[in-house]
C-alpha cells in the first residue's frame, strides 16, 4: 500500500463517523407553511400560516367570531392538520416523481491487492493497462418502462390520501369551532348565574336587614334571622363555586384559542333564542354529502385499495431502461503498454427486466394484509355512518329538548320573581312563615339557573347539529 493510499484512508475515517454537521433541532419551530388556498371541498375561509408563537395577551373583549379566528389561527390542532396536509402533498409529489428518470453520480476508489486490469478489452489487440489503484466516475441514468401498474397505484393512492388529510383539517377545523362555541355560550350562561345569584345575594340581604329591624319592634324571631344567615351563607358559597367555575371555562377557552396568558380575556355578547329551521331527513342527507370525516373516510378506503394494487403489481415483472457513462482512472499503472491511456471513458445502456421467481410467500402475504386492512377500513366507513346518523339525529332532539325547556322555565321565571315578591310582603305584615320567604328565593334562583342553562344548551345544540350535518355556523 503506497502513501497515497494511506492517506487517502486517514482521511475517509474521520469522515465516516461523523453524523449531519447541522442536525435538526425537534423543538425549534419548523418551516412556516406557505399559504395553503383551501380545496374545494373545504371551508371557504382560507387557510393562514399557523402561529409559531402563542398569541399575545389580549386586551378588548371577544366576540363569538373573535375567538373563532383567533383559535383556527393559533390552536396547535390545527396547525398540526395542516403540516399533516403538505406532508400528504409531499408524499404525492414523491409518487409522480417515480415516473421520471433518475439521473445520478457516482464516484469510487478501489486498491487492490493484485494488479488489476483498468478496462476490459475491447478487440483483441486491445492494450491492457494495469495497476492496483483504479478511480471512477459515472454518469447513472434509470428509467422504469413497466411496474405493472405499481407507479400508478402509488400516484392514485398518494393523491386520495392528500384530499383526506384536507378533509382531516376541515373536520379538526369544524371540531374546533364547535369546543370554541360551546365553551363561549357556557361562559355567557356562567355569567348570567353569577348575576342571579348576585342578585338572590342582595335580595336575602335586604330581608335580612328587614327581619333585624322587625326584632327590634319584637315582630319577629331570631330563629327567621338565623335561617335567613344561613341561607345567605349558602348564596355566598354558591357565588364563589359559579365564580370558579367561570375561571376554569375561561382557561378552557385560552386553551383552545392556544393562548397561554388569560388575565384580560374578556367575552362580548348575549345568550339568544335564535330561529332555526332543522328537518332530520334533509340533515341526515346533507351530513352525508359534506362531513369531512366521513369523506376523509371514504378517500383512505379508497387509497387502501389502490395499496392492495400496488403489492399484487409485485407479481408482475419490473422493465427499466438503464445507462451509464464514466472515465476510468489508473495515477500509477505498473504495466502500461506504448499507446495504452491510464485514462479511458466506458458507457453502456440497456433494459433491465426483473421478474419475481420465488419470495418465500412474502408477496401473498403482503396482499392479504392489505386486504385485511382494506375490510378493518369498510368496517369503520359503516362505523362512522352509522356514527353520522345518531349523531344528526342526537342534535336534532337536543335542539327541540332546550327549546322547550326554554318556553317552559321563561315563563317560571315571572311567576317565580312574583311569587318571591309576595313572601317578603306576606311576611313582612305578619302573615308568612321565614320559610315560604326563603323557599320562594331558593325556587327563583333555580328557575333563573334552569333558564339560563337551557338557553346555552340550545344555542350549543345549534352548533352541535352544524357540526353533525358538516357545516360551519
Amino acid at each position: 500500500m503506497n502513501k497515497r493510499t494511506i492517506l487517502l484512508v486517514f482521511l475517509i475515517l474521520p469522515i465516516a463517523s461523523c453524523a449531519i454537521l447541522d442536525p435538526t433541532d425537534p423543538y425549534k419551530p419548523a418551516d412556516t407553511l406557505k399559504h395553503m388556498p383551501m380545496h374545494r371541498f373545504t371551508s371557504p375561509r382560507p387557510v393562514t400560516q399557523p402561529s409559531t408563537q402563542p398569541a399575545s395577551r389580549i386586551t378588548r373583549p371577544l366576540s363569538l367570531n373573535d375567538c373563532i379566528h383567533i383559535a383556527i389561527d393559533n390552536n396547535p390542532d390545527i396547525s398540526e392538520r395542516r403540516y399533516n396536509v403538505r406532508e400528504a402533498e409531499s408524499n404525492k409529489k414523491i409518487a409522480v416523481g417515480e415516473i421520471f428518470p433518475t439521473i445520478s453520480l457516482a464516484g469510487s476508489y478501489k486498491h487492490s491487492t493484485d494488479d488489476q486490469r483498468l478496462m476490459a478489452p475491447r478487440s483483441a489487440t486491445d492494450p491492457g493497462v494495469f495497476g492496483d489503484d483504479v478511480f471512477t466516475g459515472d454518469i447513472i441514468l434509470k428509467m422504469p418502462i413497466f411496474t405493472g401498474g405499481r407507479i400508478l397505484s402509488s400516484i392514485r393512492a398518494a393523491t386520495l390520501l392528500n384530499r383526506a388529510a384536507v378533509h382531516s383539517l376541515s373536520r379538526t377545523r369544524k371540531e374546533l369551532i364547535f369546543n370554541v362555541s360551546s365553551v363561549f355560550y357556557r361562559i355567557l350562561a356562567q355569567r348570567y348565574l353569577i348575576e342571579s345569584t348576585q342578585f338572590s345575594i342582595k335580595s336575602i340581604k335586604t330581608h335580612y336587614k328587614r327581619i333585624q329591624d322587625m326584632i327590634d319592634v319584637q315582630k319577629a324571631s331570631r330563629v327567621d334571622l338565623l335561617r335567613t344567615g344561613v341561607r345567605l351563607a349558602d348564596l355566598r358559597e354558591e357565588l364563589v363555586r359559579q365564580k370558579n367555575d367561570q375561571s376554569i371555562l375561561y382557561r378552557i377557552l385560552s386553551n383552545l384559542l392556544g393562548i397561554m396568558d388569560t388575565s384580560g380575556l374578556k367575552l362580548k355578547g348575549r345568550l339568544q333564542l335564535r330561529a332555526v329551521n332543522i328537518n332530520l331527513q334533509s340533515s341526515l342527507s346533507s351530513a352525508y354529502e359534506n362531513r369531512s370525516d366521513y369523506l376523509a373516510a371514504k378517500m383512505k378506503l379508497e387509497a387502501q385499495a389502490k395499496k392492495v394494487d400496488i403489492e399484487r403489481s409485485k407479481r408482475w415483472p419490473t422493465i427499466s431502461v438503464e445507462g451509464s457513462y464514466g472515465f476510468r482512472n489508473m495515477p500509477s499503472p505498473t504495466s502500461r503498454p506504448s499507446g495504452a491511456d491510464s485514462v479511458r471513458d466506458e458507457g453502456y445502456i440497456g433494459v433491465m427486466a426483473e421478474f419475481p421467481i420465488f419470495e418465500g410467500g412474502r408477496i401473498t402475504e403482503r396482499i392479504h394484509r392489505e386486504r385485511f386492512i382494506l375490510g378493518s377500513m369498510q368496517e369503520n366507513l359503516r362505523k362512522l355512518k352509522l356514527q353520522i346518523k345518531l349523531d344528526v339525529e342526537t342534535s336534532v332532539l337536543n335542539v327541540e329538548s332546550a327549546r322547550e325547556r326554554i318556553n317552559a322555565t321563561e315563563k317560571a321565571i315571572a311567576q317565580a320573581r312574583e311569587s318571591f315578591r309576595i313572601e317578603q310582603e306576606k311576611y313582612a305584615v305578619g302573615k308568612g312563615s321565614i320559610t315560604d320567604v326563603l323557599d320562594a328565593q331558593s325556587e327563583l334562583l333555580r328557575t333563573q339557573t334552569q333558564y339560563y342553562r337551557s338557553l346555552s344548551d340550545y344555542n350549543t345544540a345549534i352548533a352541535q347539529w352544524h357540526l353533525a350535518i358538516g357545516e360551519e355556523k
